[in-house]
């Protein structure tokens, strides 16, 4: 039985342990499998990414999205966009994240460097619900380039 009334506001994942070390396979709401491993030191066999990998991952794809988007809708002409995301984590459990850094790398036609930092801050403190809840932890910095087409 469900916790939540599944609709419009619910999202929801299935993840089910191989039976194999350390391996696990989730199955989205939208019915993508994603596969997590855990390292070698841990029983895992390091043949996909540790599930705090892809808590970055997500939260680097949602601020990404975003910037895209607000530069696109602002008719800019982009034509690329790379986030590079690092992290620490604390020593003792929980291991929360504490610190994140996103270094994004925008590439388009005349960017204005203004526009750029304006789609990052819009995603960073209005539309990123990964990072804005990671925010919750972690003491999180932005910074980019802009590489001309």
């Amino acid at each position: 039985m469900s916790a939540f009334k599944i609709g419009e506001d619910c999202m929801e994942c299935d993840v089910k342990w191989t039976g194999n070390g350390m391996s696990f396979l989730a199955e989205t709401g939208s019915n993508h499998i994603i596969a997590m491993d855990g390292a070698p030191e841990s029983g895992g066999r390091n043949l996909a990414p540790r599930p705090m990998e892809m808590l970055l991952a997500g939260a680097g794809g949602c601020t990404a999205f975003d910037v895209v988007l607000i530069l696109k809708k602002g008719r800019h002409a982009i034509s690329g966009c790379e986030v590079k995301v690092q992290a620490v984590r604390a020593d003792e459990d929980p291991k929360v994240f504490t610190q994140i850094h996103f270094h994004f790398r925008v590439s388009g036609t005349q960017l204005k460097p203004n526009a750029v930092a304006r789609a990052i801050e819009l995603s960073s403190e209005k539309y990123c619900s990964a990072s804005i809840m990671l925010g919750k932890t972690a003491a999180i910095t932005h910074d980019f380039e802009i590489v001309e087409d």
